[in-house]
């Protein structure tokens, strides 16, 4: 009886497809397209200028990312939301005062640019 391989030499099937020319540049492309729209969706909503839109190649596949690296590192926050929370503050003097950090609706730049539904990460609750 025979068999077959789900193999392509020696990469599995998917694999081998997924790194066909033609099928990078469509995920080229599409790339592109989603990263053109979150640079304009995240331009509508800029405060400080720090947050970015990059692009990053996998093995196989394509990211687009949203970076804060160079700001507050609140990419996840820009993304999703934050909650309500507390900040405690040390000042020069040595004396800490309580800092309210208001609760923010999140932006979804990437979900939205990829036509993606807006779903929250965890149990985030703006109340």
């Amino acid at each position: 009886m025979a068999t077959i391989e789900n193999k392509v030499g020696r990469l599995k099937l998917e694999k081998y497809i997924a790194t066909l020319p033609g099928v990078q540049a469509a995920l080229d492309e599409a790339r592109f397209e989603i990263a053109a729209r979150a640079e304009a969706l995240l331009l509508q909503h800029r405060q400080e200028g720090h947050a970015s839109i990059d692009v990053v190649d996998g093995d196989v596949d394509k990211y687009v990312v949203l970076d804060d690296e160079r700001g507050k590192k609140a990419a996840l926050s820009i993304e999703y939301g934050r909650a309500e929370s507390i900040a405690v503050r040390r000042r020069k003097d040595g004396t800490t005062q309580l800092e309210v950090i208001p609760a923010s609706e999140g932006l979804f730049i990437l979900a939205r640019a990829a036509n993606l539904p807006k779903k929250r990460k965890g149990k985030v609750h703006l109340d």
